[in-house]
């Protein structure tokens, strides 16, 4: 840890492999909580390298536990958590809406990090259990044309820099693990739509993505949301292409950031979710889960044009296909 902190000291980057090995020694216990700390401070500091991210990403997902959804191709939706914002479950009612509509969805999520409701707090709010068991994740899959893998089941090296982060985040002091919850879901899927809560996050994922190869899709809202809120104009970069958007281009109205407040209980999370999904939500509550799924199915079916994604995701809802989806999971996880 002394010549590690040595190079950090002196401005130096880490190459892919020396952060995988960082991450491999930190799962092995060789550094305490205090070493650990300053490394995350001192990466804070300088900047995280791209290289940086896809070692550590390497080492929390060779020490954690994978899972295979095999045949099946496989989408995430996810956002990467911290932009203050306490919007409702978007992301999560954007997943049930794709499986409602036919496509194949492992969430990969965890409590909340900053908001009333992560996506593991509303599952678990509707009776879920978790699981571990790729047999049964898999059979969950084809079932349910959904599933979600809770993290901490998953990634196991987070649990030892977990007291390292609590006592940098106490300081107001984010770390790079900030950015991997979204990169280690352990089946590694097809897909992935990531919301960013800054340009400079979507710029740094956009070179992250590219080197691991996937078919990705990232967006942000300009004023700071992680994923499309409706609230002004948003930017969204695929593989090949980027571009930025009004809502108004889609038809919708730019919303007040109240109309998509997730509320101060998980019960009044739970409850904007199930409005959602049961088509009884406020238009600004059900527009912003549409136009984030509709964004979602594009990145799978490329030749589609956006209306046509956006009509497949507003017929999920209306049909009641998303909700049955959410019902079906729900009674096979409890």
């Amino acid at each position: 840890m002394e010549a590690i902190l040595k190079k950090l000291v002196a401005q130096e980057r880490f190459t892919q492999a020396e952060a995988k090995q960082i991450m491999l020694d930190i799962c092995d216990q060789k550094y305490n909580d205090m070493q650990i700390a300053a490394l995350l401070m001192g990466i804070q500091m300088r900047g995280v390298t791209v290289d940086e991210i896809l070692g550590l990403r390497e080492g929390l997902l060779e020490t954690g536990v994978p899972t295979s959804m095999k045949p099946y191709k496989v989408i995430d939706i996810v956002g990467t958590g911290g932009d203050g914002k306490n919007t409702f479950n978007i992301s999560t009612c954007s997943c049930f809406v794709l499986a409602g509509a036919g496509y194949k969805v492992a969430k990969h999520g965890n409590y909340a990090a900053s908001s009333v409701s992560g996506a593991s707090n509303v599952l678990e709010a509707h009776g879920v259990k978790f699981t571990a068991d790729n047999d049964k994740l898999l059979k969950c899959l084809e079932e349910c044309n959904f599933v979600h893998q809770h993290a901490q089941l998953f990634a196991k090296g987070m649990k030892w820099v977990g007291p390292a982060r609590k006592a940098l985040g106490q300081l107001g002091t984010p770390s790079c693990f900030n950015l991997l919850g979204p990169l280690v879901n352990p089946c590694r899927p097809d897909y992935q739509l990531l919301g960013t809560a800054n340009l400079d996050q979507q710029r740094l994922y956009r070179q992250v993505y590219q080197r691991i190869g996937i078919r990705y899709g990232i967006v942000t809202s300009v004023d700071g949301y992680d994923e499309i809120s409706l609230t002004g104009s948003f930017k969204v970069v695929y593989n090949d292409e980027e571009h930025i958007y009004q809502p108004e281009e889609f038809g919708m109205s730019v919303i007040n950031p109240k109309e998509i407040y997730g509320g101060s209980t998980l019960e009044e999370a739970k409850s904007i979710f199930d409005a959602v999904l049961e088509n009884r939500a406020t238009p600004a509550q059900k527009n912003v889960v549409l136009i984030n799924s509709a964004f979602a199915i594009h990145v799978i079916e490329q030749d589609k044009t956006f209306q046509e994604c956006l009509a497949i995701a507003r017929e999920s809802i209306e049909s009641g296909k998303a909700l049955q989806a959410l019902k079906k999971y729900v009674a096979f996880m409890s």
